[in-house]
């Protein structure tokens, strides 16, 4: 249970941005999402900031994917908090009601995901080594990483693909996120193989 919330607290952030990013670059925005606008980056444009809302869009793509697959919940929450803000000043820029009050919320899930990582922040404060022990916790490989990053880069090639055959770009995005959710798997085959080759 102790680790159960913080995981679904990850998984269900991730997904609310995932999904938020793709379905605004998506071609005709035919993506899953409950959480909008689905058109921003059509309404910036006007103000000249498509490119911004563009930039905005992949990165709640990287960073909802980062802690929706739970591999980087620590980098993926200390990267959603300037997100979440840059995408409140626009809701509040352009005097959008409602949607500020859903990213207060979502910005208070965050920081209780970055709570369960609080012993990592004394070394960053104090630009030194932390006054206390961290909190082991399983190991990640380069394999893993790069498993992980193989099912990022499939989201992104997914999203020029649905301007020409949305249902593989459909496929090629659920791929992804499998490869990605598998990366956990890779790491424990690298740490079998590393320690079988250490006791041999």
């Amino acid at each position: 249970m102790k680790k159960l919330l913080p995981n679904l607290t990850s998984i269900f952030l991730g997904f609310t941005f995932w999904t938020a990013g793709m379905v605004k670059l998506y071609a005709g925005h035919q993506f899953i999402g409950w959480i909008g606008p689905p058109w921003l980056v059509e309404r910036l444009v006007e103000f000249d900031l498509g490119l911004y809302a563009s930039f905005i869009a992949l990165c709640q793509i990287t960073i909802g994917f980062m802690l929706f697959t739970t591999r980087y919940k620590l980098l993926g929450g200390i990267m959603m908090i300037p997100m979440i803000l840059n995408i409140l000043m626009v809701t509040i820029s352009q005097h959008w009601r409602g949607t500020p009050y859903v990213l207060a919320v979502l910005l208070a899930m965050d920081i209780f995901l970055l709570w369960q990582y609080r012993d990592f922040f004394r070394p960053l404060l104090d630009e030194g080594e932390n006054g206390g022990r961290l909190s082991t916790r399983r190991g990640k490989s380069a394999q893993g990483h790069a498993t992980w990053l193989a099912g990022w880069a499939l989201q992104l090639v997914s999203i020029p693909v649905s301007f020409q055959i949305l249902p593989l770009a459909f496929c090629l995005a659920a791929v992804g996120l499998v490869i990605a959710v598998l990366s956990f798997r890779i790491d424990r085959l690298s740490k079998g193989k590393t320690q079988l080759q250490s006791v041999n």
